[in-house]
């Protein structure tokens, strides 16, 4: 039993010497910035809890679209500014497989500016 403790003691002492020596790894995390103006048009396709898919452009009317028709409509909507950012906002019920699905639509289209709509906590 004293050999154990012995041993204990000296690998204590090893950790202790040899930990202020270890380098600890630096994270850069992505920070979120706040814009300096807001986009003059954002195109939001909303995925009703039907998952119905509607196209609205700066909180204006909204017109119901097809899944197959998404993408020629959002390019119109841009109106050939592919830096106008397009939102998508589903209801909380809708199957996630349905937003992933609108997301690869507008990916496969070549829409670069694509985003999630979130509800603010508070």
């Amino acid at each position: 039993m004293v050999p154990f403790i012995d041993v204990m003691l000296v690998l204590l002492i090893i950790f202790m010497v040899s930990a202020p020596l270890i380098t600890t790894g630096v994270v850069d995390l992505p920070s979120v910035g706040k814009s300096s103006q807001r986009p003059q048009q954002v195109v939001e396709v909303i995925v009703g809890a039907d998952e119905r898919l509607k196209l609205r452009v700066n909180q204006g009317d909204s017109s119901t679209v097809g899944l197959a028709q998404l993408a020629a409509k959002v390019k119109e909507l841009q109106g050939g500014n592919a830096d106008s950012p397009v939102v998508i906002s589903a209801d909380k019920s809708v199957r996630y497989e349905q937003v992933v699905k609108v997301m690869d639509v507008l990916q496969r289209a070549g829409i670069a500016r694509v985003g999630l709509s979130v509800k603010q906590a508070g």
